[in-house]
């Protein structure tokens, strides 16, 4: 497959082999294939995509529809708002936590509610809570993280356990997603099965001669000029706090003791360097740690360019993981 494994620790997981040839048809039409592209052909199709999206932000979205089978409605944990989807036939433990990207300052989408249900369908998850957090800068940290706590606890009051939670968070929902375990674990709280981060940010410092310059102008999504580059540069959420506070910049953090993780960068984001460092301390510290480069990717390519053959390999790669490590 075009990508790049990289193996930092002694126990890393590895890619299930034989996915070709095998169907992944579903209500939510998860392909074999994808648009697979190169060269100047692929970031042209990248810009393309994001210069649509970006024009008509105001009234953007993935097409969303529920899929047969599922239903929506809104919890409500304390006063924490909750999108749950819940499969009637479903009858697994698995249930996914997730915490939606967008730079601790934009909300859910439909791209993350769409990502979700196809999520949920590969890994045999019965359910999925995405947390509606508060948002900066009307709230500041640990307003975030406050909220992810608050509905973790709700789920296992309500019997689900620890070990059947994949956390699965992107960008903002990466940083909040480690955040969110680091607490779990210094209070002796079940931690959870799994946690997938796609794209974290793990460093609110915009460091020079890293992938945070290096990339500037070849991350379509994130990089200059587009709608959150600003929101990483001067990240508001740290409020008060210093930008390397390991309390915010979670890549300085204690990392050991955190559950079997996945990470996935795109080789052009803007995360690239701090992805890297990440998955290197987590694996010094003893974790169960697997990273995967995607190259010539943007940042959350997942999300945002379903369309490709990258963003299906890396939803076959997290359910893979899962399998390996949630069985």
């Amino acid at each position: 497959m075009n990508r790049i494994i990289i193996k930092i620790m002694v126990l890393v997981s590895m890619l299930v082999s034989g996915l070709g040839g095998q169907s992944w048809a579903t209500p939510l039409n998860i392909p074999n294939e994808g648009l697979s592209l190169v060269g100047e052909a692929k970031q042209a199709y990248i810009s393309n995509e994001m210069n649509t999206l970006f024009q008509n932000l105001e009234s953007a979205n993935a097409a969303f529809e529920l899929p047969d089978a599922w239903t929506k409605q809104t919890l409500y944990f304390q006063d924490v708002p909750v999108e749950y989807f819940s499969h009637e036939m479903e009858q697994g433990d698995r249930v996914i936590l997730q915490l939606h990207g967008g730079g601790y300052v934009a909300g859910m989408t439909d791209y993350h509610r769409t990502l979700a249900l196809k999520q949920a369908t590969l890994m045999g998850a019965r359910a999925i809570y995405s947390v509606d957090y508060r948002l900066a800068p009307a709230y500041v940290y640990p307003a975030a993280l406050e909220d992810a706590v608050t509905v973790y606890k709700g789920l296992l009051s309500q019997g689900i356990q620890g070990k059947d939670i994949i956390v699965i968070g992107d960008s903002a929902g990466g940083n909040l997603g480690i955040a969110l375990s680091i607490y779990l674990r210094n209070h002796q709280i079940e931690l959870p099965g799994a946690m997938l981060l796609a794209s974290p940010w793990v460093d609110f410092e915009h460091k020079q001669h890293t992938s945070r310059t290096e990339n500037e102008r070849k991350d379509q999504v994130l990089g200059i000029g587009t709608p959150l580059y600003k929101a990483v540069v001067k990240p508001v959420y740290a409020g008060e706090l210093d930008v390397l506070d390991p309390k915010v910049s979670v890549l300085y953090a204690d990392l050991k003791g955190l559950p079997p993780t996945l990470i996935q960068i795109g080789g052009n984001e803007l995360f690239l360097t701090e992805g890297e460092a990440l998955a290197t301390n987590m694996a010094a510290v003893g974790n169960i740690v697997s990273m995967t480069i995607y190259p010539a990717m943007p940042h959350d390519f997942a999300l945002l360019l379903p369309d490709m053959q990258e963003s299906i390999d890396s939803l076959l790669e997290m359910r893979d993981f899962v399998n390996r490590y949630m069985k």
